[in-house]
């Protein structure tokens, strides 16, 4: 063991300054590379999962309707975190027993069903920076 500690001392004791310089630019470049796309992934995650929502309420809204055997609504409703469409009189179901998961934003809909806009989510969400519209669904301005 003795005659490994002492080739240590004999031999290189360490990395020069070039060496250590090399690396930490090497280190640097990646960082410089990696950082931005990394937050442009997390940013289209939130996108995403904004627009896989409003397709998941519109699912359970005609799940609610093909359950319940109704043609239409009685009228234009909503359905968010705070609000539920049914269980019509009769019926045990209502929208959101269709869903998992808490909803972000409030939506509204239409007598047939279909839904007419989303309410912005609260400032505080996870979604405060996203908007809406039709053509498009949910986006990052």
């Amino acid at each position: 063991m003795k005659r490994v500690f002492k080739q240590f001392r004999h031999g290189e004791r360490g990395f020069t300054l070039i060496e250590l310089l090399v690396v930490v630019a090497i280190l640097g470049v990646m960082a410089a590379v990696i950082v931005p796309n990394v937050g442009r992934f997390i940013g289209s995650g939130t996108v995403e999962a904004a627009n896989t929502e409003t397709h998941n309420v519109q699912t359970a809204v005609l799940a609610y309707m093909a359950d319940n055997g109704l043609s239409t609504l009685p009228a234009a409703s909503s359905v968010g975190p705070a609000t539920d469409i049914g269980p019509v009189t009769g019926g045990t179901t209502s929208v959101k027993s269709f869903m998992t998961g808490n909803l972000q934003a409030t939506y509204t809909i239409n007598e047939n069903g279909e839904i007419i806009e989303p309410v912005t989510p609260e400032s505080t969400g996870k979604w405060k920076d996203l908007e809406w519209s039709a053509a498009e669904g949910w986006y990052k301005p």
